[in-house]
């Protein structure tokens, strides 16, 4: 008699569509007649620097999904900044066309390789990788993946003065990766001690998360929080852009991105400065 074999879960499709449409779109952006030499707004880096590290980084995370051990920083903002300047300093390709084609090859190398080894019940979704971020199942690995390339996108596509690729789906795509991310990136000498549960939201619907702080430490899960001091509503783009450190959350509250309420409103404008982005 045959042991009937477990169907492996679908395969996020969305997600794996959204990293291949993304990186399109940064391709796109770079073969438009970029000039490698134009700065990125608010970086040191130029657009041959930012297109160099998006490539380095997709070969990065393709070779993670492809179960290949790939240290590289250790999570903190000072370790992934060394280890960026490392890597871009023994890799000198600065073309932006060449750039462009490696940035869309090395995501579908990712797509391929996280589609592979799950239909091959090889290693399922919800198993640890170890990645620059720490432990990372090979869901949410796509999603940092997808994260990354929206945030430089936004960046190239600022410098380039053309339009940018993060829309609302996108955006929600990315939330497992920053609500995982999340207290790997506290400061904590920022939060102190304080106790205090936010409700966050993006504004239109979707998704909802508790961020909970207990004497300083915090624990983020998916859902409305049972009670909560602050909710606090965003605009999708924006609400990405301020976890990304991209743009500045007094700004988003002054052209009314960002609306909060509850028995503890006050504490919306800190919340933002709890985090150091990577």
């Amino acid at each position: 008699m045959t042991t009937p074999t477990a169907t492996p879960p679908p395969a996020p499709r969305q997600l794996y569509e959204s990293i291949s449409a993304t990186a399109a779109d940064i391709a796109a952006l770079l073969t438009s007649g970029a000039d490698p030499a134009t700065r990125i707004p608010r970086s040191t880096w130029s657009v041959g620097e930012a297109a160099a590290h998006l490539a380095l980084a997709n070969e990065l995370m393709a070779e993670l999904a492809a179960g290949i051990d790939r240290p590289y920083g250790d999570g903190t903002p000072e370790s992934l900044a060394a280890a960026n300047a490392e890597s871009l300093a023994e890799f000198t390709e600065r073309d932006p066309a060449v750039l462009a084609g490696a940035v869309v090859a090395q995501a579908q190398a990712f797509v391929t390789a996280a589609t592979a080894a799950t239909a091959a019940a090889e290693r399922p979704g919800d198993l640890p990788l170890v990645t620059p971020m720490g432990p990372l199942d090979l869901d949410t690995l796509g999603s940092y993946l997808l994260t990354h390339m929206l945030g430089h996108g936004w960046d190239l596509a600022r410098a380039l003065r053309r339009p940018h690729m993060i829309d609302r789906q996108r955006v929600e795509l990315c939330l497992p990766f920053l609500i995982t991310a999340m207290p790997r990136v506290l400061d904590h000498r920022t939060v102190g001690r304080l106790s205090a549960t936010y409700e966050l939201r993006l504004r239109g619907g979707g998704p909802r998360f508790s961020a909970a702080f207990d004497e300083g430490a915090l624990t983020v899960t998916e859902g409305a929080p049972p009670r909560r001091d602050c909710t606090i509503v965003t605009e999708p783009v924006t609400f990405l852009l301020i976890a990304l450190g991209r743009c500045s959350p007094w700004g988003a509250m002054a052209r009314g991105g960002i609306l909060a309420w509850g028995r503890r409103p006050q504490l919306a404008p800190a919340f933002p400065g709890y985090f150091r982005a990577p």
